[in-house]
């Protein structure tokens, strides 16, 4: 899941958006496993960001077997914004808030 959202967040600019001084660290993922899947089926894993909050974002996530568009797996990651100099938690940039579609 997080390779997904930092390949997502990449494509949206929020790399460059964030710059050097600020990242996101993971608070706490979640995972439902609903139905199984199997060897040489393709799957398709959806990603969104549900909603920002000041220092926090929720990203939700989708696994769906693309032979019948069932949804195997829901997942969530709860991210936090942090200064890299000092480790505190901090606002998340307009620029950064800004690139996403949410809610």
């Amino acid at each position: 899941m997080q390779d997904i959202a930092v390949e997502h967040y990449a494509s949206l600019g929020g790399i460059e958006a964030q710059g050097p001084d600020s990242t996101w660290v993971v608070r706490r993922h979640s995972i439902e496993y609903l139905l199984p899947a199997f060897a040489g089926e393709e799957i398709e894993i959806r990603t969104w960001v549900e909603n920002i909050r000041k220092a926090r974002s929720l990203r939700r996530y989708e696994f769906v077997r693309k032979g019948d568009g069932k949804i195997l797996v829901k997942g969530e990651t709860d991210w936090v914004f942090v200064d890299v100099k000092t480790g505190n938690l901090k606002a998340i940039l307009p620029e950064v808030a800004g690139i996403f579609h949410t809610k």
